[in-house]
């Protein structure tokens, strides 16, 4: 078959159209380089919206951190799914919502793995597309099937849901066991020294903080007078191990090691890594190079320490050639909260600073600044420098990670925002549901509504009001960021299109969240 020359002139062109309508992943595929992006996802714990002086902190300032805001998208509307730990780290590592796995809470440091070893996951999905995975830091998702034998290899754990090296402590610094995990063997064990852990009873003979305080050089406020480790009280017991032990103080030094051999040892090749940073939980231990910089005490003294780091492994990035061929996502897992299990002069010495940024809640809280945080996307060369204010969450990073990498993941919970997160559009989230102590709510364009639960509003322990009121809240964020005023009555036809939207995404009715 032959064509005529202004036929066969009209099919090339009409070919070339068609081939540039292809979908939105293709086209984002045709801008980056031939080579497939490294990732990088740096993750801290509990740092507030407020934290960051390029989130409007006045009395802390965060250089390295806000170098990255500053050359890349800042998000003044990035969430975390839940405004505790656990959840948010099952959602990001999943792409579901936290609320969908009733195990997907805060847990202990010898619950079993609340991950499915069949599930989709995130590194899972970017092994598949030629990625070398990895983690490094706290992982606090579970590990074994229960009842864990902490002296021969603790499986299943991150490498077996996607990550090919992995090197974490269990669950939070403040939580036995208190050793690093590399990939699946606790480091430096002594099999004369056998670890046990208990997060029921003490060991026979075995001090604690409320029967040996003397030993304690920090004082615990709740929850945290279990066994004592470092002078540190714990929640959990643990016995043995003594050679394994890691050295607080040392904690951010180390991880920082790590995640920098793993870069130089893997910069060939597209990685994956997960960098999950222990700051500013508690206990708030920095390196004493750090001890007083901020005026703040411990919480703003690791806050100035985890941007050291960041900027000392952004320029292992740029050392080793990969920095420009790098997309690096930076959140938080949860809002702030200030006296969470000691006495750390977190709340005296706070000052002027506001770690909440003007938003009202905090850390366990379905308030804005329990799940609203700090949300940075920076790709150096690639990404045009901007601040969007649409709604993204890092639920999200499942299926926009699989568009940048070629491949569409279906999934009901994450939505493909890559675009978005590259700034080539303000375009976010319509609908987004979070999640605090198993209860939910609904953000929806300005709006947010909380349906009514039963519970106390305020959590005297850690200070925070959690949000939880006994009739409907609905506010708008765009006007009244700071939510203080409940238009639930003045606006009715509103609410009962949130009501609606809220019943068809969560798969429930309103009544039946009253009794949560």
């Amino acid at each position: 078959m032959c064509f005529k020359p202004n036929i066969l002139k009209f099919i090339i062109i009409l070919f070339f159209i068609i081939m540039s309508c292809k979908s939105e992943k293709k086209e984002i595929l045709a801008k980056v380089n031939d080579k497939k992006p490294n990732i990088v996802v740096i993750y801290l714990d509990d740092l507030g919206y407020g934290d960051l002086s390029s989130y409007g902190a006045t009395e802390l300032q965060t250089p390295n951190i806000d170098a990255l805001a500053e050359g890349g998208i800042k998000f003044t509307n990035g969430y975390a799914s839940s405004a505790t730990c656990t959840p948010s780290r099952y959602a990001f590592l999943t792409g579901v919502y936290p609320w969908r796995n009733k195990k997907a809470r805060i847990l202990s440091g010898s619950a079993p793995l609340i991950i499915s070893e069949t599930q989709q996951t995130l590194p899972k999905m970017l092994k598949k597309q030629g990625y070398q995975t990895a983690i490094v830091g706290k992982w606090h998702l579970g590990l074994g099937s229960g009842n864990v034998n902490w002296n021969e290899k603790i499986t299943p754990g991150p490498n077996e849901v996607g990550f090919d090296e992995s090197y974490i402590l269990a669950a939070t610094q403040d939580r036995v066991p208190t050793v690093y995990i590399d990939n699946g063997y606790i480091e430096g064990l002594d099999k004369n020294d056998p670890i046990q852990v208990n997060y029921k009873k003490n060991f026979e003979g075995e001090p604690t903080a409320k029967s040996n305080p003397e030993m304690t050089t920090m004082k615990w406020h709740h929850g945290h007078n279990n066994s004592i480790v470092n002078g540190i009280p714990r929640i959990g017991y643990m016995k043995g191990g003594d050679a394994a032990k890691w050295s607080d103080i040392d904690m951010a030094d180390h991880f920082l090691q790590k995640a920098q051999n793993y870069v130089k040892k893997h910069k060939e090749n597209p990685f994956f890594l997960y960098y999950a940073m222990q700051q500013p939980h508690v206990p708030r231990t920095p390196h004493p190079r750090f001890v007083g910089k901020s005026g703040m005490g411990p919480r703003g003294d690791v806050i100035l320490e985890a941007d050291w780091v960041i900027g000392e492994f952004v320029k292992t990035l740029e050392k080793e050639g990969v920095l420009e061929n790098t997309l690096i996502v930076f959140s938080s897992d949860n809002g702030p909260v200030l006296n969470d299990g000691y006495y750390d002069d977190a709340a005296e010495k706070l000052g002027k600073h506001d770690p909440k940024g003007g938003l009202r809640g905090g850390k366990y809280s379905l308030l804005e600044a329990g799940t609203r945080v700090p949300f940075i996307t920076y790709w150096k060369g690639t990404i045009k420098p901007s601040i969007s204010d649409a709604i993204v969450c890092q639920i999200d990073l499942l299926a926009s990670l699989a568009a940048l990498t070629g491949i569409e993941e279906s999934t009901t919970d994450s939505k493909e925002l890559m675009k978005t997160l590259l700034g080539k559009t303000d375009k976010g989230r319509d609908h987004l549901i979070i999640e605090a102590n198993s209860k939910t709510a609904l953000r929806s364009g300005d709006w947010l509504m909380i349906p009514p639960y039963k519970g106390t509003r305020f959590n005297k322990k850690v200070n925070i009001d959690v949000g939880i009121l006994p009739k409907f809240q609905l506010y708008n964020l765009k006007e009244d960021v700071g939510q203080k005023q409940n238009l639930a009555e003045d606006k009715p036809e509103k609410l009962l299109e949130m009501i609606e939207t809220f019943e068809i995404l969560r798969g429930q009715k309103i009544n039946k969240f009253k009794d949560n």
